[in-house]
């Protein structure tokens, strides 16, 4: 089964870009289906309020509950105080299963993390070239997985992709998404450093063509194992122990310390 794990849906409220103002999947899904995508991870377009954003995410999540999944658009500074709350109610209400979080609003924060630790869930991030921060992830945060979106730069930075390439060998917890990757040197290059099981498809629709976006994964030389696991195994597995009533966890004195209970998706290592 192909699964997209990055995809926007509904309306922003801003009229600054497509980004903003309106993520229609009208044309995305016809070409999905001719394509063979099976299902899709939809979150809002950028929005000045993430808990309405997120709410109509959920009508279209449960329109369709078969085709798609959810995640929790959250903005770091605007949000804060709430993101637990507003998790709480996607993952209990929404039944969604991951965070997204993008660095055009405000750096990921520790309150995002804490939420995303506490529920299992993965985080979807794009971090705008800022890929050093994976380290960080990685040490106070080393039991949530952390999906980066088009290998750290939808814009191309090559110096930023290829460093993101070293945290996906290094950090058991770091992953990447293929959507908008252009430069095929480098995903060709992620998958033999880091190995198939740190990508994960995605197509950054609407706005780009799934068709596209999959033919770049179809055209690397690797087995059909490993293509089943870019292409729709690694989300599975990530999202495999998201648990929607946890207790409350502490807070352990050495933040860097790996958990003594890890989640399923540690086992499977590049």
């Amino acid at each position: 089964m192909i699964i997209d794990c990055h995809c926007h849906a509904g309306l922003g409220d801003g009229l600054t870009g497509p980004w903003d103002t309106s993520a229609s999947l009208d044309a995305y899904l016809r070409r999905a289906a001719k394509a063979g995508i099976r299902r899709t991870v939809l979150f809002a377009a950028f929005h000045s309020d993430y808990a309405f954003a997120n709410r109509e995410v959920a009508r279209i999540v449960a329109s369709q509950p078969d085709r798609f999944y959810g995640f929790a658009f959250v903005h770091a500074e605007r949000d804060r105080g709430r993101v637990s709350d507003m998790v709480r109610v996607a993952v209990q209400q929404y039944g969604f299963v991951g965070i997204k979080v993008h660095r055009h609003d405000a750096r990921i924060s520790r309150e995002i993390c804490d939420a995303a630790r506490l529920f299992h869930l993965p985080v979807l991030y794009d971090p705008v070239g800022e890929t050093s921060v994976c380290e960080l992830l990685a040490e106070q945060y080393p039991d949530v997985a952390f999906i980066i979106a088009h290998l750290g730069s939808f814009a191309d930075d090559w110096h930023a992709q290829l460093a993101m390439i070293d945290h996906l060998v290094r950090h058991a917890n770091i992953f990447a998404d293929t959507s908008g990757v252009r430069r095929y040197d480098l995903l060709e290059q992620a998958v033999h450093r880091a190995g198939a099981s740190k990508l994960l498809f995605g197509t950054d629709g609407p706005w780009l063509h799934p068709g596209v976006e999959l033919a770049k994964v179809q055209a690397l030389e690797i087995g059909r194992a490993d293509k089943a696991m870019i292409m729709g195994g690694n989300f599975l597995r990530l999202i495999r122990g998201v648990q929607r009533y946890p207790r409350k966890l502490g807070v352990s004195a050495r933040p860097n310390r790996l958990p003594e209970v890890l989640p399923d998706w540690w086992a499977v290592r590049a």
